[in-house]
């Protein structure tokens, strides 16, 4: 059938459409395939992707995890790094270490005081008595010198043209130190029976030659107080007054015997010491026979009694009523029946190393504070008070209370020290919270000098007594058995506290027990 041309002509555009769109179809499939395929491995990378998106973040949080431990590992470092410039910067002037740990970077005495200057010029002060060696009533030995002729016109003088004499008096040592004295006990024979009877020689002339007491307490007193060890004490005793063939055992057996005579002399220093009103105490470690002991002292203004013992902690018996004076080791508060103070050098030295070292602001005001208390109560007794006027003594309370509400309040701005997962217990606290929590809690202590003029500003009188130990470990290095210590403390007491009162050391050292327990006690 043949269709007209104009359907033709029509149909000829639609079939060309037609195959166009078959065309369009095909590419569309093919496009359609491709886009099947980029989406599969579109899925495939997103699957990458999300794998590595897992990983890095399981990466980021290992990586946290290493910051945070890094952190905290700084922050432990520089605690530690502030901890040793903070030990570094210590010395004696600024904590309780001893002068001998400071070496050769020792500060000047006057800048690194903790008393500071004055004002006064060197010497002696406006109104001191001054002592020097005076001439005395009845010398020893009385030597003339006359003269012969006039020295104006040289004419000859005789004896009764004197019309005066001036005196001049030398005082020195006799050219024999030792004069040897020979006891000789006679022997009879009885006319009536023929017997022999033979005097009795004094007490203590024994042997066919010996040293009297006093040789023997000037090498005791050489040894016990000088510390000088016995060779060179026998060195000494030979060259200074002559005494031959003398041996350093014999020394320490002279020291042994003494100390066994003074024991109850000792003893009732102890108990004089104990029954004061106010007694400065503290202990100081040493060495016996490789091991470590203490040695501890109450010092009394007129009294020194020195122990030996084990044990730092085990304190001395028989202190009731009355005030300890200490530097607040913790032994110390089982004293009970006694009133405490505290030693306010020790304050001084740390508030100095929390100025120079750690830089807290309250630190100096405090210092400044305690000193011119203490300055204030000299001043006071110099004028022959008993006690502060009332709004003085409320002013300085006063000014303690800030200045520790101040500190106080400084350290609760500080961020709290990390603990180390070793330490139990109370969260670390710096030094100078320490002292902050110290200086209020035991405030009565602290001032107890404000408000007793008896009581001392520090505990200098205890730990003066206690230096010659350092001296004499330094020279000897340690004792070699504790019997020794103890003969060393018991003839020590009794020394020490004789120059206290003005005894003539060598009288005190050949006097009976009995005799100086009378003195103690008169």
């Amino acid at each position: 059938m043949i269709l007209p041309a104009a359907i033709r002509d029509s149909i000829d555009p639609l079939m060309r459409d037609i195959a166009q769109l078959r065309g369009e179809v095909v590419w569309l499939r093919r496009a359609d395939g491709a886009l099947r395929t980029e989406k599969a491995a579109l899925h495939a990378d997103n699957g990458v992707l999300r794998a590595e998106n897992a990983a890095l973040r399981a990466e980021n949080g290992v990586l946290r995890a290493e910051n945070g431990a890094l952190r905290a590992e700084n922050a432990a470092l520089r605690a530690e790094n502030a901890e040793l410039r903070r030990r570094l910067g210590l010395d004696s002037s600024n904590s309780s270490k001893p002068p001998s740990t400071d070496g050769l970077k020792k500060k000047p005495r006057i800048p690194g005081s903790l008393r500071g200057r004055s004002g006064k010029k060197s010497g002696g002060q406006e109104g001191h008595k001054g002592d020097t060696l005076r001439q005395v009533e009845t010398p020893d030995r009385v030597v003339r010198h006359e003269a012969q002729a006039c020295r104006h016109c040289l004419a000859r003088l005789t004896a009764s043209m004197q019309r005066g004499v001036e005196r001049r008096q030398v005082f020195d040592l006799p050219q024999r130190l030792i004069e040897g004295t020979e006891h000789q006990a006679l022997v009879y024979c009885c006319a009536a029976c023929g017997g022999e009877t033979k005097a009795e020689f004094p007490a203590g002339v024994a042997a066919p030659a010996q040293y009297g007491e006093r040789v023997r307490a000037a090498a005791i007193y050489l040894n016990v107080h000088q510390l000088i060890p016995e060779d060179r004490v026998a060195e000494a005793m030979h060259d200074l007054f002559g005494a031959l063939r003398l041996c350093p055992d014999s020394v320490a057996n002279w020291v042994r015997g003494k100390a066994a005579a003074l024991a109850p002399a000792a003893a009732q220093i102890a108990v004089l010491a104990a029954a004061a009103p106010v007694r400065c105490l503290d202990e100081t470690g040493f060495r016996v026979a490789g091991k470590g002991q203490w040695l501890h002292t109450v010092a009394a203004e007129t009294l020194t009694h020195y122990r030996v013992s084990a044990k730092r902690g085990e304190m001395p018996e028989g202190l009731t009523g009355g005030v300890a004076v200490h530097d607040g080791f913790k032994s110390y508060s089982g004293l009970t029946d006694v009133r405490h103070a505290l030693c306010n050098a020790h304050h001084l030295r740390e508030l100095k190393a929390l100025i120079e070292i750690d830089r807290e602001p309250w630190a100096a005001p405090m210092r400044d504070l305690l000193l011119e208390a203490n300055s204030a109560i000299e001043q006071a007794r110099e004028q022959g008070a008993t006690s502060l006027a009332p709004p003085v003594l409320e002013g300085f309370l006063a000014r303690y209370w800030e200045i520790l509400r101040q500190g106080l309040a400084f350290h609760r701005n500080l961020p709290r020290l990390q603990r180390h997962p070793s330490n139990r217990g109370r969260t670390k606290h710096r030094p100078g919270h320490n002292l902050l929590i110290r200086l209020h809690e035991f405030k009565d202590d602290v001032l107890r000098f404000l408000v007793d003029f008896s009581v001392p500003f520090t505990n200098n009188l205890a730990e003066q007594a206690l230096l010659m130990m350092k001296v004499k470990m330094k020279i000897s290095g340690a004792f070699r058995t504790f019997e020794a210590a103890c003969d060393f403390a018991v003839v020590r007491s009794v020394v020490a506290t004789a120059r206290k009162r003005g005894w003539n050391i060598l009288q005190t050292l050949t006097a009976g027990p009995h005799a100086l327990i009378q003195t103690l006690v008169a």
